[in-house]
């Protein structure tokens, strides 16, 4: 087996977070973006160390697991997402089984063996509960589907930084999204506005940020620009707010971003009309969200994952809980119901002024946010945890920020994760210092795709605590 070669085999499993397992003579090669039971066509294109990988080529033959239709135009080839030809109810079945045998794995390596996966209670996956249009937030680039092709504004081509699918019928988004789309796309396209080309640097049009409140139908459309061009953008904003949606358009923003990396950001932002935020409900309380505010971006699947969260926290009636990487404090303030207080740290300095309007909002007044990395922070602060919440970003804890947490000695730990391979990873180290899996569970909030948050109870025992 050599890099350049072509093979044909059957996918035997796939593993998280989107590792198709093929064996050819003997052999294992990772192939991504594949459904198990699936003939495919693949290329070997990293061969190291008696490791393979592969790229997919071609499906040759369907999975007996893909039993639905497509359901927009641009499935395969979109990398929006992957398993829409799953039944919802296979899509589970495998999620479940990827993040379980990953956890069970860690937890008896790490562990006391069989006597720590004991103590380990498994409570399988909770779904989402809608399966499309639950997408409250959503990222689309302008560009052209292949080299010098007419305008585009939609979602990338799978693998590709430069190829760009018009999105018109997206089915992870609410139709009001893919309305505004089509409006923006139709209006840009018919003037012959160019997009930002990101290897020359020159060009106008770049990204179309999209934001709605699932609970209140607010929406908030971001048009971002390089700085390149001048246009009279009130033509479009009367389009925009012309257009039979369902929910209401609260706010049209013009960001001027002129970095070379191709990510959102605002070098300069401009209200076209209204406001510069919207509502959200979650669980009873009302968030406000802005432009950069994190917030999960499934809110009715994060319902359910906060009240998981919760029943894992229990009772916290006096007592003192931190939540770590608090985001815009959506878990902080649930929590802050029946505990002493709650000090929620964040390095995001936006979300943190947004989780002290949150607050605020809500009346809470045991909540207290501080704005800093959290291995600094821990260190400058005088009060210590009964309880810690842990919701780090996708590459888990920093290592030193790991003996600092375990080392406050709490008994209860509730730890989330949106990236289960960190949260694998990291539990070495509080298995290590005599933590316990007690429970553990998954909540599908990206149905279609192979994300999936995780999280897991920690528990010291009465001996250690």
């Amino acid at each position: 087996m050599k890099k350049g070669e072509i093979y044909e085999g059957i996918i035997e499993r796939v593993d998280y977070p989107n590792r198709g397992i093929v064996w050819i003579d003997g052999a294992r090669v990772i192939v991504k973006n594949g459904i198990p039971g699936q003939k495919i066509r693949f290329v070997i294109n990293k061969k190291r160390s008696g490791r393979a990988e592969g790229r997919l080529l071609e499906v040759l033959e369907k999975s007996p697991l893909e039993t639905r239709e497509p359901v927009c135009s641009i499935f395969p080839a979109c990398g929006g997402c992957m398993y829409q030809t799953m039944s919802y109810e296979e899509q589970l079945k495998m999620k479940e089984r990827q993040i379980h045998s990953l956890l069970l794995e860690a937890v008896k390596k790490y562990g006391r063996g069989e006597d720590s996966a004991g103590s380990f209670s498994w409570e399988g996956i909770h779904r989402s509960p809608i399966e499309f249009g639950y997408r409250n937030k959503m990222e689309f680039s302008f560009g052209d589907e292949y080299k010098d092709g007419p305008l585009s504004l939609g979602l990338h081509k799978k693998g590709s930084t430069y190829d760009v699918l018009n999105a018109g019928d997206c089915k992870l988004v609410h139709p009001d999204m893919t309305r505004i789309l089509t409006c923006v796309w139709e209006y840009f396209r018919d003037r012959k506005v160019p997009y930002y080309k990101k290897m020359q640097h020159t060009g106008y049009l770049r990204h179309l940020l999209l934001r709605r409140g699932v609970t209140t139908g607010e929406i908030l459309v971001h048009l971002v620009t390089t700085s390149q061009e001048e246009h009279d953008l009130s033509p479009l904003t009367e389009q925009l707010l012309a257009l039979p949606l369902e929910g209401k358009i609260v706010g049209i923003l013009h960001i001027i971003n002129d970095s070379l990396s191709d990510v959102v950001q605002s070098d300069e932002t401009r209200i076209l009309y209204g406001q510069d935020h919207f509502y959200e409900t979650l669980l009873g309380l009302r968030f406000k969200i802005s432009t950069f505010s994190f917030f999960q971006p499934n809110t009715l699947a994060a319902e359910v994952l906060y009240s998981v969260v919760r029943d894992y926290i229990g009772d916290t009636r006096d007592l003192e809980v931190f939540d770590l990487y608090s985001g815009t404090g959506t878990i902080a303030q649930l929590a802050a119901a029946v505990a002493k207080e709650v000090i929620g740290v964040e390095i995001v300095e936006e979300a943190v002024k947004a989780a002290r309007e949150n607050a605020a909002l809500n009346g809470i007044e045991n909540c207290r946010f501080i704005a800093g990395d959290v291995l600094k922070v821990l260190d400058e602060l005088p009060e210590k945890p009964d309880v810690i919440i842990l919701d780090p970003p996708r590459d888990g804890i920093h290592p030193k920020a790991l003996p600092k947490i375990i080392g406050y000695g709490v008994k209860k730990i509730v730890y989330i994760s949106c990236k289960a391979t960190s949260l694998a990873r990291d539990l070495e180290a509080f298995l290590a210092a005599g933590y316990q899996v007690t429970r553990g569970c998954c909540v599908d909030q990206f149905c279609e795709t192979y994300h999936c948050e995780s999280l897991v109870a920690l528990e010291l025992p009465e001996t250690q605590a």
